[in-house]
């Protein structure tokens, strides 16, 4: 299947006709830290249905591990982000990891990427 834009914000049941159980891997790259948190919880609670059993969310962006964010640079970026809109800023991978959790969905690993950032992958069991 070609890749296909959704609406986070939007119930997945209106993300382009996708049935339950049908997506090996859902991808999202640079949203989580600049969007309101409900449209992670969309994120999750819709890879929670879609993906199939072994399928894979796999989250890309800069992100605060255990409480913490570094560099530096990322408290700035954090700071600078949640100033424009207290509802944006780093999320935590805690936090990530307890939402995924709620929706079947387990933490898989995490990869160090260039310029601070992560991929987190979640997978469904």
């Amino acid at each position: 299947m070609p890749a296909v834009r959704i609406d986070v914000s939007q119930p997945w049941q209106q993300w382009a006709g996708q049935q339950p159980e049908s997506c090996d891997m859902m991808m999202c790259v640079n949203m989580i830290h600049i969007s309101p948190i409900k449209c992670t919880q969309g994120l999750f609670e819709g890879a929670g249905v879609l993906l199939k059993p072994g399928g894979q969310l796999v989250v890309y962006g800069p992100f605060s591990i255990h409480g913490v964010i570094s560099p530096e640079s990322n408290v700035r970026f954090d700071e600078h982000l949640r100033a424009q809109n207290p509802e944006w800023g780093l999320k935590d991978l805690d936090y990530l990891t307890e939402l995924s959790q709620k929706q079947g969905l387990q933490f898989h690993r995490m990869v160090d990427m260039p310029a601070n950032n992560k991929i987190l992958v979640f997978k469904k069991g």
